[in-house]
């Protein structure tokens, strides 16, 4: 049962918009910015929708780590590819303008591939997969990050959480939209943990000793200092896959920094030599096909609706009397808080309210009456 607060979709986006624009991103970029992370919200994917409004975003244009103005240079651009230099302004502005032209490209070609280099965090990956299905298409996308994840054998570290993303369009209410990190938990997902007071489980962060950790608040600290690393998925070790993790985590690297000759893994930190904040340079990719160029895109649409009920139909373990797919459960999720709003627990309280009296923004909240 949720005790948390709503706040309506409106307001929300209103508050988030007009404080973009009070931090000097320009009203347009300002609404792009703000439907990224209220789409996070509408799936129920707390660990990157409003929840991350002003530490990611509010707080890193006050510490000079990101830039509210977001100038996009064209590194190279041919009928079906292109490169982007963001010059470390808004990775959900640059990525949006990528998007909108590969998809552009695709219908035309049938595919289209891009990367973009010196970026910063763009927010939820199936947003930009989810570009895609909403025309008919599949979208694919990448981006490094933070290093956070150790490799198999190891305990530093050394690659970003990593999500390799896939959206498919299908015959149903919602495409098929696998978006998730390459590690078992996410660096989002563990902010979210200690903003609410919550341990994390046990298994899913390695400490410098080989051992693990669960204290939300002391990981985040370990995973700054290099003291400590999420594990790849499947975990530890050999013995539950943790390879195929570190894998898949470390080909998104290569394709987010080498596709547009980008930066990597320790080059990533959001430090500098001395400790002092410095900018993140992220890489992200993209690809975008078209599936008129294949078989046609009502015929994909059906036969991946076809896929996906045959899933669901199929015999469920004993306590279970469901299956989902990837993207059934974010769906429902906007279901069900469509004509609610988004819950908000007491720590995102008071980033609103901080950040509302700092750029003197005329909003009341209802959790304040």
């Amino acid at each position: 049962m949720e005790t948390r607060p709503y706040i309506s979709w409106d307001l929300l986006s209103d508050f988030m918009t007009a404080a973009f624009v009070a931090a000097g991103v320009p009203e347009d970029e300002a609404k792009i910015c703000t439907d990224v992370l209220m789409e996070s919200d509408r799936r129920g994917i707390e660990s990157h929708g409003c929840n991350r409004f002003k530490p990611i975003y509010m707080d890193r244009f006050v510490k000079g780590t990101l830039l509210p103005v977001t100038d996009i240079e064209v590194i190279k651009d041919t009928p079906t590819t292109l490169v982007y230099d963001a010059h470390d302004g808004m990775g959900m502005v640059a990525s949006y303008k990528m998007m909108t032209e590969l998809i552009k490209r695709a219908k035309q070609y049938g595919m289209a591939g891009g990367a973009i280099r010196n970026s910063t965090h763009y927010g939820i990956a199936g947003y930009w997969a989810t570009m895609a299905t909403k025309e008919g298409l599949v979208g694919i996308t990448g981006t490094n990050a933070r290093p956070s994840i150790a490799p198999t054998f190891g305990v530093e570290n050394m690659m970003g959480t990593n999500p390799l993303t896939i959206g498919l369009p299908t015959d149903e209410e919602f495409p098929f939209c696998i978006d998730c990190a390459t590690s078992i938990v996410q660096r989002g997902k563990i902010e979210y943990y200690a903003r609410e007071g919550k341990e994390t489980p046990a298994g899913m962060v390695i400490a410098s000793d080989g051992g693990t950790m669960t204290d939300s608040e002391k990981i985040l600290e370990a995973l700054v200092s290099g003291d400590a690393a999420l594990a790849p998925l499947g975990g530890i070790g050999e013995e539950l896959a943790g390879y195929k993790g570190y894998g898949y985590a470390a080909a998104v690297e290569i394709l987010s920094a080498a596709l547009a000759g980008g930066q990597f893994m320790k080059a990533l930190t959001g430090v500098d030599e001395n400790g002092k904040p410095a900018m993140y340079h992220l890489g992200h990719f993209f690809f975008v096909i078209d599936p008129d160029a294949f078989v046609g895109r009502e015929e994909f649409k059906k036969t991946a609706g076809d896929i996906l009920r045959a899933l669901r139909a199929s015999r469920k373990a004993q306590g279970h009397d469901r299956i989902y797919t990837a993207g059934e459960k974010e769906y429902l999720s906007w279901l069900d808080r469509k004509d609610k709003g988004v819950p908000v627990g007491e720590s995102v309280q008071k980033d609103f309210i901080s950040i509302r009296d700092k750029y003197n923004l005329p909003f009341t909240f209802p959790f304040e009456k």
